[in-house]
């Protein structure tokens, strides 16, 4: 596929270029060799963080090429969170998905652009304790009845974590691991085909429908990433009737700092 010609900012050109990441701790990554010179080659005008683990007053910089940043820290402190950077300015923002269950996490943030929504999504591990599959279905409910929400006014895209391999190619061991493992249960892929059912769109699975072996998170156990033993969880959905301004979609595979890899689209604005 031609890529973009970035010799000059997308948003000159009439295009906004997306990056989303779970950075599994935003001061530690910030602190990682060369973390902020790699990200900016990419020249990404929005950044969508997940996992941040911080309150912006727990920072001593932040990116300053990003002029309006926005933050949904969770109460319980060094948990969660999520974190939007954006050389543009969005109409207005908002912070969780309207219910009080599931908004004291830092989940969501949701940026309103002139054509469309941005929601910044950290779905709820299902692995941490009895009764947490339960609330998992109960969040991805939650979660698409927002989403059904913003698309009654506008074409929505989410990106994040959502914490769910969709089929047998988006992680190395499916067999071994379905219903067995948390992320790849019937009920967590039963909400993600619910999200598209309703409307929405895996971005890197339009462009490639089965390319295999393009994972965004491996476990620090067993050399997992150098063998590239992983899983695809995380994504960037679009509304359907948005799909043909997505001019671009891809995995950097290759950027470290975390356990997950960034994801990205390049849409035309």
């Amino acid at each position: 596929m031609e890529r973009i010609n970035l010799k000059y900012p997308l948003i000159l050109i009439g295009y906004m270029k997306l990056i989303s990441w779970n950075v599994n701790g935003i001061r530690a990554i910030l602190k990682k060799d060369h973390f902020e010179e790699e990200l900016e080659k990419e020249k990404p005008d929005v950044l969508c963080f997940q996992e941040t683990k911080a309150h912006p007053d727990q920072m001593n910089r932040f990116f300053l090429q990003y002029p309006n940043h926005y933050w949904n820290a969770a109460e319980k402190k060094g948990y969660s969170g999520t974190t939007t950077f954006s050389k543009i300015k969005p109409l207005q923002v908002s912070y969780g998905i309207e219910k009080k269950e599931h908004d004291t996490e830092g989940r969501v943030i949701t940026i309103e652009f002139e054509k469309f929504y941005l929601v910044n999504c950290y779905t709820p591990n299902s692995g941490r304790g009895n009764g947490i599959l339960d609330y998992r279905q109960k969040w991805d409910i939650d979660f698409l009845d927002y989403l059904k929400r913003l698309d009654k006014k506008k074409p929505v895209i989410i990106c994040g974590d959502l914490n769910v391999a969709h089929t047998d190619i988006d992680l190395e061991h499916p067999k071994a691991n379905y219903n067995k493992s948390p992320g790849y249960m019937q009920e967590e892929i039963d909400g993600f085909e619910n999200i598209l059912k309703s409307g929405f769109v895996d971005t890197f699975r339009q462009f490639y429908p089965d390319k295999k072996k393009e994972y965004t998170w491996w476990s620090y156990r067993s050399a997992a990433r150098q063998r590239n033993v992983g899983w695809r969880i995380d994504y960037i959905l679009i509304s359907e009737r948005f799909v043909k301004s997505v001019k671009e979609a891809f995995i950097l595979q290759k950027m470290k700092g975390s356990d997950h890899c960034p994801v990205g689209i390049v849409v035309k604005t």
